[in-house]
């Protein structure tokens, strides 16, 4: 299927053909498709409970996108975000096999058990301008208030998320510089479990 800026929805149509169009626009590295389609985004309200995710794309430099890329490929431990709305706040889900791999990152962090997944990296919620798109008002998924992360790279990352279609979500992965700014280091999607 081709997709174009003129195709992609805005908060309307198919929930599994906008998760479909995401994947697409991942898989060929459409950063502008992807901005302009975050940047036409409502405003999420009323996410509570687990949502499933996709990382879309990452953007972290010649390097590191290559490898990320060809590591996610091959395993893939983040399943997705739990939101708790009425206390503003959530964690991520993980697959089991995280658990040595979170270790060895942060000997003095635990993950934690939840059923079949684990979770980790709590973070809180809230509305408010986005750190690179000033005029669009997202979803803040901030780690940085929760002092449990671990200081190296998790409390410098700003989710922002934006409903691109009903029940569907395109995040923006932010990460915050010495001097405040912010980069970009991806896209990525949430959507309610099937």
């Amino acid at each position: 299927m081709e997709v174009s800026t003129a195709q992609a929805p805005r908060r309307t149509g198919d929930a599994e053909e906008t998760w479909n169009t995401l994947r697409e626009l991942g898989k060929k590295e459409s950063f502008d498709e992807l901005d302009d389609l975050f940047r036409r985004g409502g405003t999420p309200s009323g996410l509570d409970g687990p949502t499933d995710g996709m990382l879309v794309v990452p953007s972290m430099g010649s390097i590191r996108t290559p490898f990320v890329k060809t590591v996610s490929s091959v395993w893939m431990p983040w399943l997705g975000k739990r939101f708790f709305a009425a206390e503003q706040r959530g964690d991520n889900r993980f697959r089991q096999s995280v658990r040595l791999p979170a270790k060895l990152l942060w000997p003095s962090y635990s993950t934690r058990p939840n059923g079949q997944e684990r979770t980790a990296f709590d973070f809180v919620t809230r509305v408010e301008a986005g750190g690179l798109d000033p005029d669009v008002q997202v979803m803040v998924i901030d780690y940085a208030p929760v002092e449990t992360n671990p200081d190296r790279l998790i409390r410098r990352i700003r989710d922002e998320i934006v409903e691109v279609a009903p029940g569907t979500y395109l995040g923006k992965i932010l990460h915050r510089e010495d001097d405040g700014e912010y980069s970009s280091l991806g896209f990525f999607a949430l959507r309610n479990p099937r």
